[in-house]
């Protein structure tokens, strides 16, 4: 085991547990966590976060997570789960990119979110996973993942849920003071409950990159100050629970990613380009950042960490969108490379994103994720050693 290595999060789900999950995709007349409209769904979840609980521990991995198998999407599970909350199936999913680069590819369409009441988080559903977490890690520390504020937030801005009659929140503003209460909820309960590592995950930085050609506030006819200020308010949201999860005393962390379902990103933008914003502002204890491949730009980015001694970075060289291992001489040579800008004993090494962010997963089997992560180990311990 050697802690130096860390998963992000998610793994493949069994094929008994997605035959559930599939179900669940087709139907908004369902209720999260959806245990009452499936017999035995609630069961299966249950053995299998069991299960790889074990794996993980017999794969040397020294922070656990339940694989995500409590979850259907990254982010969306957690937004159901807050009070005032309603999903349902869009008219269409998300668009990625696909393994041709240019063509579009949809994702799952439940991905709507229609605010019905004041949003709060007390009684959260995922308090009760991660207690099945626990009881199983024993002695090994545990995460739990769940999606930004800001994430949540710009993805309820921008869909019509604000202003109107009969809308709940009638502005920006009104909605992320609702949102700050409702995380608060939330994470006061994850600290009672005995919680000490919460991971806020988010792909939404990259869209403030000006060298992102997928990004909708790139170009030149775009007003760069309302782009700027946008920013700062998703920065200044984060800031607010990250101050108030330390206040309870734990460690607040950050994964950022371009995106990432059936092996498929989202689009481009360098870190240099975000770095005096998104990396150097936010106030998370530990960064694990993408750069698996030459979309993030040079890792001179890194530097704006050097007058922040006590925060760690997790250099996400390896890719779980594969199902072949990774090249080893690269990663050690990145790995030199990043330990001339930080301290190497403030870097760790992960792969660039979960296997499964969606519970479809990407496209390696689960001997092959396997492997990639004993892959991870191996050259964790043989850098530092």
């Amino acid at each position: 085991m050697c802690d130096r290595f860390q998963i992000v999060g998610s793994l493949l789900r069994p094929a008994e547990l997605l035959e559930y999950k599939q179900q669940i995709e087709h139907r908004d007349d369902i209720q999260y966590p959806f245990y009452e409209d499936f017999q035995g769904y609630e069961q299966c979840e249950a053995k299998a976060i069991q299960s790889v609980v074990e794996q993980a521990k017999e794969n040397g991995l020294s922070i656990l997570t339940d694989g995500e198998y409590s979850k259907s999407m990254w982010h969306l599970d957690f937004a159901w789960g807050f009070q005032g909350m309603e999903r349902y199936i869009a008219p269409h999913g998300y668009f990625f990119r696909d393994v041709d680069g240019t063509s579009k590819y949809e994702t799952r369409k439940d991905i709507g979110l229609r605010i019905t009441g004041e949003l709060g988080g007390k009684n959260h559903h995922f308090l009760q996973a991660y207690r099945q977490l626990q009881e199983h890690a024993g002695d090994r520390e545990t995460k739990l993942c769940v999606p930004s504020p800001s994430h949540i937030f710009g993805e309820l801005s921008w869909s019509d849920n604000l202003g109107g009659e009969g809308a709940v929140y009638q502005n920006r503003d009104e909605l992320k003071a609702g949102l700050v209460t409702a995380y608060k909820d939330f994470v006061g309960e994850f600290a009672a409950a005995g919680g000490k590592i919460l991971q806020f995950d988010d792909c939404l930085w990259e869209l403030f990159a000006d060298d992102n050609p997928n990004s909708p506030f790139t170009g030149e006819a775009i007003n760069h100050e309302e782009v700027q200020s946008l920013a700062t308010e998703f920065i200044d949201i984060n800031n607010t629970i990250i101050d108030y999860g330390h206040s309870l005393g734990l460690l607040m962390w950050t994964h950022n990613c371009r995106g990432n379902y059936d092996s498929r990103n989202m689009g481009g933008g360098s870190y240099v380009k975000i770095a005096n914003l998104f990396l150097k502002q936010l106030k998370y204890d530990r960064f694990f950042l993408e750069w698996d491949d030459e979309r993030a730009g040079s890792l001179e980015a890194l530097a704006v960490f050097k007058d922040r001694p006590e925060t760690e970075i997790v250099l996400g060289l390896l890719s779980s969108k594969t199902s072949t291992l990774d090249d080893e001489t690269r990663v050690l040579r990145m790995l030199d490379e990043a330990s001339t800008i930080i301290p190497k004993e403030r870097l760790l090494l992960s792969h660039q994103c979960g296997f499964a962010s969606c519970d479809g997963g990407n496209e390696l089997t689960e001997a092959e994720q396997w492997a990639k992560i004993r892959q991870g180990q191996k050259i964790a311990q043989q850098y530092w050693a």
